[in-house]
């Protein structure tokens, strides 16, 4: 767990460093254009004419109100004309300032389809590029890490669009037409102490923000830490209560929540000084523009109206800056968030399908599949050992059985016919074509796997028996399940089809989940069926009904057999002895036993005292 935290906290450190806002800036619009929202150009058009406009009103309200200020203390005698001014300036300056208030509601409305559209977008493009990555992949990332690496670059998106697009950059030209504004209708020296505020303000901020950023990225790791021992206790729920190691768990959990409170004190307590900072320059700020404004007015050049329109400008200038410290934060762990997330889509998979790829020739009815394995090699970078010049050819509707010791090479073979991995010598093919000039999808129709360990669904038996064609009539779901031997266990179940197995199936025990296995199998009615110890978890009356199953799923299509039992495999058409990697042996089961070699020997060994 410690040497996964290392990795994960340099990962991000790397990733910082990669971060390139112009890269990243490039990479959101390209998602926002691709992301097919309902009028998408009208709205984004819209919305930032809505954020100018109200940028601008911002600015120019404040005049209206001063001139209803100036008009009201001036000109006593005229009582009535001046009171109808005083409403009628006080009215259009009420109105604008609703429309520069209402002007974000309005954009975040007409906006936000787009946003939510460009996220959705994003998140399932990067799942599926994830999903098409290679097992090698996968097995050395954490699975809650990568939702999260997900999740966290969908949701940058967002706030970035908003942040940048909508808020800081808006600001930036409020802050020219406010100087523009103060220079014109009063004195140069109001719109420098406001440009000179402005710049200290956000200079400080982003000083004491970056300082913070490694207060956050503590934050972050101590979370993504707690976060991994969360999930990985619960994945591995059953390890855990087999070997009594609740306490452990939670302990380790406890600590992994300690560390994440210390770090969220120290970035509250860096927040609360960046905080209080900010409110020194902006007060600072404008009681530099009140005493000038005082001094104006005392000889006589600005009137009471004029200095409340010159502190309102300053103030509404205040109101979006008020959120700068948290923004600029945001935005740069966005852009690290979103730059994680680029990173895994440019993420080449190990296994593309070719430009040029092909779909399967029609074969005949009840004939199965040809695969032929043509001097195959492949090795591991983990292992010191893999396959090497590994060829046979199971014809169609032949069983050829791999047996062998734990490490010989069995499951890099089951992976290599599947093309999980490619190998790195030779080539395998499925009815005279090379799978790497195959389709993906007419190779995984065409290829179906029970594997040892089976892996389920949390939802309801049927939907996870119906993964292996999801077009599957429920009736033809039902006579899976009878040709799996599960008739009888699902008759017995309150809400029969619909009941539901669990997260990754643990409300059923090892044989049941092997029997759903074999029943998503013989629904896809595969050419190749591959059997990886597809009996392993099974008592021994089910066992010998599954023999049944599988001899009568065996005709008419090619199989592959992993077995350790080699009672099961024994009327296989040819058996495969691995040994390190290689072919040692070969033959049927009666050849293998005449030979008295590796075969006979495992044969001994199983079959002594029975």
């Amino acid at each position: 767990m410690r040497g996964f935290a290392v990795r994960d906290a340099s990962t991000a450190a790397s990733v910082e460093a990669k971060a390139k806002p112009v890269t990243a800036l490039r990479d959101l619009f390209s998602l926002v254009i691709r992301s097919r929202a309902p009028g998408l150009r009208w709205r984004l058009t819209t919305a930032l004419g809505l954020t100018l406009a109200g940028k601008i009103a911002g600015v120019f309200a404040p005049l209206l109100l001063g001139a209803a200020v100036n008009r009201l203390t001036a000109g006593q005698g005229a009582a009535v004309q001046v009171s109808v001014s005083f409403a009628a300036l006080a009215a259009g300056w009420a109105l604008i300032r609703f429309l520069s208030s209402a002007a974000p509601q309005a954009r975040d409305a007409i906006f936000t389809p787009v946003a939510q559209a460009a996220q959705a977008r994003a998140a399932s493009e990067t799942f599926a590029h994830a999903l098409a990555l290679s097992i090698d992949f996968h097995q050395t990332k954490r699975t809650g890490a990568l939702s999260r690496i997900i999740d966290r670059g969908a949701r940058s998106m967002d706030f970035l669009l908003r942040a940048l697009v909508f808020n800081l950059g808006p600001t930036a030209i409020e802050l020219v037409i406010a100087a523009g504004v103060l220079a014109g209708a009063y004195d140069w020296r109001f719109a420098l102490t406001t440009v000179i505020t402005v710049i200290v303000y956000v200079v400080l901020t982003f000083v004491v923000s970056d300082w913070r950023i490694a207060h956050r990225r503590a934050l972050n790791e101590a979370d993504a830490e707690a976060a991994g021992r969360a999930v990985d206790a619960l994945l591995n729920y059953e390890t855990v209560k087999a070997f009594g190691a609740e306490t452990r768990a939670v302990a380790d959990y406890g600590r992994a929540l300690e560390t994440y409170s210390a770090a969220q004190v120290k970035a509250t307590n860096s927040l609360t000084l960046l905080n209080v900072l900010q409110s020194a320059i902006m007060s600072l700020g404008l009681g530099v523009m009140a005493i000038m404004a005082g001094f104006e007015a005392a000889a006589g050049r600005m009137g009471p109206g004029d200095i409340t329109a010159a502190i309102l400008i300053l103030m509404n200038l205040y109101g979006p800056l008020n959120i700068l410290g948290f923004a600029y934060r945001e935005i740069r762990q966005s852009f690290i968030d979103m730059e994680a997330m680029m990173d895994l889509r440019r993420q080449a998979p190990d296994i593309a399908q070719a430009p040029d790829a092909d779909d399967l020739p029609l074969a005949e009815e009840g004939r199965g599949g040809a695969v032929a394995f043509e001097s195959v090699s492949f090795r591991h970078g983990a292992r010191s050992e893999g396959v090497a010049d590994i060829s046979f050819i199971a014809r169609p509707g032949a069983t050829v059985a791999l047996v062998g010791p734990s490490g010989a090479g069995k499951t890099t073979l089951v992976r290599l016919a599947l093309r999980m991995i490619d190998p790195q010598a030779g080539r395998i093919t499925l009815d005279g074509v090379d799978l790497k000039q195959l389709k993906v999808a007419a190779l995984r129709e065409a290829v179906a796997l029970v594997p040892q360990d089976v892996a389920l669904f949390n939802d309801t038996l049927g939907v996870n028996i119906g993964f292996g064609r999801p077009d599957a009539a429920p009736e033809e779901i039902v006579a899976a399940a009878e040709a799996a031997e599960l008739s009888a266990f699902i008759a017995g179940l309150p809400e029969g089809l619909e009941t539901r197995v669990g997260e990754r199936g643990l409300k059923l025990s090892g044989g049941e989940r092997q029997r759903v296995g074999l029943a998503r199998a013989l629904l896809a009615d595969p050419r190749v069926l591959i059997l990886d110890e597809a009996t392993s978890a099974l008592d021994s009356r089910t066992e010998a009904a599954i023999q049944q199953t599988l001899r009568r799923a065996r005709k008419g299509r090619t199989t592959l057999v992993v077995a350790h039992r080699l009672s099961t495999i024994a009327d296989a058409d040819e058996i495969l002895v691995l040994k390190r990697g290689r072919i040692v042996e070969r033959g049927a089961h009666a050849d293998l036993l005449a030979q008295n070699g590796e075969y006979a020997a495992l044969w001994k060994r199983q079959t002594r005292g029975k």
